[in-house]
């Protein structure tokens, strides 16, 4: 098993903890970009999609994010 296997596996095990791990680190880059001028709808919505991306954000499948590689609800290829 590589490291990378078990890497995976932990964080599968752990998902709440990556999950606000991952919501803290979005929420610090947020603040940054509103401190360098950003609109807060934009940071909003970039955080949304990459969280999505990333995260389960309570949804299963968040905003199209398909991890099969097919297209999701917004038309976007995942």
């Amino acid at each position: 098993m590589s490291m990378f296997d078990k890497a995976k596996d932990l964080a599968a095990e752990n998902s709440d903890k990556v999950e606000q791990f991952s919501d803290q680190g979005l929420d610090k880059a947020g603040e940054f970009a509103e401190s360098k001028g950003l609109g807060a709808d934009q940071v909003q919505q970039g955080r949304d999609f990459v969280d999505g991306r990333i995260g389960n954000d309570g949804e299963a499948g968040a905003e199209g994010a398909a991890a099969d590689g097919t297209q999701g609800a917004e038309g976007e290829q995942a």
